[in-house]
C-alpha cells in the first residue's frame, strides 16, 4: 500500500490534492497539521466527505520547528513526501517579510529532514512561477531558467527550491519540483485575486486592478487546484511505478528534475473581472463601473505584471489538464455563492 505524507492538507491546495489522492486512488494518507498558519478544519471535513477515514491518519505537528524521533518513527515508512505546505500571499510578505520568510525556510529545513528520516522514494515540492521573476513580452519561463525573485514571498520559495537541491546532492533525497502558475478553486482564502474579485462583484465595492505606468494591466495564467491535484498523482504514479527514473546526483544527474505545470491560457486581470462578472449574471456597464486601475509598483513594490511559464515538458511527456479554465471559473463561482461564508473567512 503507498503511503502519503501530505503537508498543508488543511489548506487551499493541499485539501485538493487530498481529496484527489482519495477520490483517484487507494493510497494512505498521512497529514501533519496545526491550523495555525491558514488551514482551516473545514477544508479537511470537506476533503474527507464520502471516504474512507481510516486512509487518513492526523498528526499534530507545527512544521515550522524541528520534529522529534518519536514522531517520525510513528508516520514511517513513507513511499512520497508532497510538500504542499507555505505561506503564499505576496502582500502579506511583503508587509511581514521577517516572519513570513522564516516561516517558510523552517517548514522547508523540517520537511527534509523528515526525508532525511524516512526516506521515501519520492518527493514532490510545490514551487511557483514566481521565482522567475516578471516573463517580458510574450516570454514563457522554462524549466531551470535564471532565479530573480522580486518579493520576499518568490524570494522564500526560491530559497526552498534551494535547500531541496542542497539536500537532493548531499543526502540524495530524491527531489521533483514543480513550478505552478495561479491556483483558483473552491475554498480559496479570500486575499487571493479570484475570491477579491468575487467579494467585490458580489458587494458592488470597487475591485482593484494591477496596470503599469501606461495603464496595461497585469496578467497571469490560471489552473484549477484540481488540475495541480491531478498533475502530482500523475507524477508520482510515473515515479513509483519505475516508469521514469528519480534524477540522482550520485549517478551523474546535474540537477533535480523538474516541472512546469500550467495553466491553458493567458487572462489578464481586468478580463478576469469580466469574465467573473460575466458568469455572475452583471452586466458590462455594472462591471467596467467597479474596476479602479492602480499603478502596480505604487500599490505592491515587487509586484510583477506578467507570469508565464512553459509547460511543454510535461505536455510532451503525456500529461493533460482535467479542468478547463472556464469549467474551473464557472464552478468556483457556483460553490462560493453556494457557501457565502468562505469570502469572510
Amino acid at each position: 500500500m503507498t503511503r502519503v505524507l501530505l503537508t498543508g492538507a488543511s489548506g487551499f491546495v493541499g485539501s485538493h490534492v487530498l481529496r484527489h489522492i482519495l477520490s483517484t486512488t487507494d493510497w494512505d494518507v498521512i497529514c501533519p497539521l496545526t491550523f495555525r498558519h491558514k488551514g482551516l478544519p473545514a477544508r479537511m471535513h470537506s476533503a474527507l466527505e464520502g471516504h474512507e477515514l481510516a486512509r487518513v491518519r492526523t498528526v499534530l505537528l507545527d512544521l515550522r520547528g524541528p520534529v522529534d524521533g518519536v514522531t517520525m518513527h510513528t508516520m514511517g515508512p513513507v513511499d512520497v513526501i508532497m510538500n504542499v505546505a507555505s505561506q503564499s500571499h505576496v502582500d502579506r510578505s511583503i508587509e511581514q517579510p521577517d516572519d513570513f520568510i522564516r516561516d517558510n525556510v523552517a517548514l522547508m529545513n523540517t520537511v527534509l529532514e523528515m526525508a532525511r528520516y524516512l526516506r521515501p522514494r519520492l518527493l514532490l515540492q510545490m514551487s511557483t512561477d514566481e521565482v522567475y521573476g516578471p516573463a517580458a513580452g510574450d516570454y514563457r519561463h522554462k524549466e531551470w531558467d535564471p532565479v530573480l525573485p522580486s518579493n520576499p514571498y518568490s524570494a522564500s520559495k526560491a530559497a526552498q527550491e534551494a535547500a531541496c537541491i542542497s539536500y537532493w546532492r548531499t543526502y540524495g533525497v530524491p527531489v521533483v519540483i514543480t513550478n505552478t502558475m495561479n491556483i483558483i478553486g473552491e475554498m480559496q482564502d479570500p486575499e487571493k485575486f479570484v475570491p477579491m474579485i468575487l467579494r467585490s462583484l458580489r458587494d458592488k465595492t470597487p475591485v482593484t486592478v494591477h496596470v503599469d505606468s501606461a495603464g496595461v494591466p497585469g496578467s497571469r495564467y490560471y489552473l484549477h487546484a484540481r488540475n495541480l491535484a491531478d498533475a502530482w498523482v500523475w507524477l508520482a504514479e510515473r515515479y513509483l511505478s519505475g516508469t521514469v527514473r528519480v534524477a540522482q546526483y550520485s549517478t551523474g544527474d546535474p540537477r533535480p528534475d523538474r516541472f512546469n505545470i500550467v495553466g491553458e491560457q493567458e487572462v489578464d486581470n481586468v478580463r478576469m473581472v469580466r469574465m467573473l462578472g460575466q458568469i455572475l449574471g452583471l452586466t458590462e456597464g455594472t462591471v467596467q463601473s467597479l474596476l479602479k486601475p492602480v499603478d502596480f509598483h505604487s500599490a505592491r513594490p515587487g509586484h510583477d505584471r506578467r507570469y508565464a511559464l512553459d509547460g511543454s515538458k510535461l505536455a510532451a511527456a503525456g500529461w493533460r489538464a482535467p479542468v478547463p479554465l472556464r469549467e474551473a471559473l464557472e464552478r468556483t463561482v457556483a460553490w462560493t455563492l453556494a457557501h457565502p461564508q468562505w469570502l469572510d473567512v
